[in-house]
């Protein structure tokens, strides 16, 4: 069986969110048996941040790979990994709001406004949330096709933040190996849809000059 047809196997996306899930899993495990190190706390906001960059990574993947490979069914995955890169950012920032903060709104908002690291991630939380509320088929219809599509390139600027976001809080430490593997990987996938803009518009301007010929 190639891996089109796999993918189109009824067990492909429960397997696929049952993957998903095992980081959470991993996390819960850890935090009830008290295995998350001397900081738990830190661990945990630390980790579902992290988790959420590579789900982002997994998702702005989908279409260059789809493309690329000419693999059409890895397409209905895409829709399930963006809804889990909102549902670690959701973690992320409740374990900051909880841990860090106590879930005092007043402490949140002072935090957000003096800390520029904070401002961006949670930035990108924000545009996070009407694509996730609006990456349902009624959503699409809603707004029409258009509209749905202007919306949801909030993402690039999504991963600009996260990136920022995750870049200022390593150089606390001088940390930055990490952050420059996902700094590529981001790279490489929005120059790949940048390059695909490019190509369509020239395409579409040849054609009408084509026609007008």
């Amino acid at each position: 069986m190639n891996l089109g047809r796999a993918l189109m196997h009824p067990a492909a996306k429960p397997l696929v969110f049952v993957a998903a899930l095992l980081p959470f899993a991993w996390l819960l495990h850890g935090a009830l048996t008290n295995n998350l190190g001397a900081n738990p706390a830190e661990h945990l906001i630390r980790a579902t941040g992290d988790w959420t960059l590579r789900f982002l990574c997994l998702t702005l993947a989908v279409t260059p790979v789809r493309v690329i490979a000419g693999l059409p069914t890895l397409q209905r995955l895409r829709r399930m990994l963006g809804l889990f890169t909102y549902f670690y950012v959701v973690l992320h920032f409740l374990g900051y709001s909880w841990f860090d903060q106590g879930f005092d709104l007043a402490e949140i908002t002072k935090d957000i406004a003096k800390r520029p690291f904070i401002l961006v991630g949670f930035a990108a939380f924000v545009l996070l949330t009407p694509l996730a509320a609006t990456s349902f088929n009624r959503a699409v219809k809603a707004m029409g096709a258009r509209r749905w599509q202007a919306l949801h390139k909030l993402v690039y600027a999504v991963a600009l933040l996260g990136i920022l976001h995750f870049f200022w809080m390593r150089s606390a430490k001088n940390n930055f190996g990490e952050v420059a593997v996902y700094a590529v990987i981001l790279a490489v996938l929005l120059g790949w849809r940048v390059r695909e803009a490019i190509r369509k518009r020239r395409r579409t301007a040849a054609s009408r000059h084509a026609v007008s010929s």
